[in-house]
């Protein structure tokens, strides 16, 4: 089964966790971060991230990302969206 739609999948990751300290991003335990979810596209992602980032927000050290899963699949390859 094959979508039809002509919007470009384009993957990111939403994940999160604690950090040792405020000044860097360097987490206190890797085996602990919360792996959020795979989203097809930014405006999916960033729903999630929200959601997650206003669960955590009385923890100064809990720190969640969006990564832009499609650039690390083509990397060098500009990618254009157009909403």
């Amino acid at each position: 089964m094959t979508d039809s739609s002509d919007k470009k999948q384009l993957l990111h990751l939403v994940f999160g966790g604690e950090l040792s300290s405020l000044e860097d991003v360097q987490f206190r335990d890797v085996s602990k971060l919360d792996l959020v979810g795979m989203y097809p596209d930014y405006a999916s992602a960033l729903v999630a991230w929200k959601s997650k980032a206003q669960q955590t927000v009385d923890n100064a050290h809990m720190r969640y990302f969006i990564v832009h899963m499609h650039r690390l699949l083509t990397p060098g390859q500009q990618t254009i969206v157009k909403d």
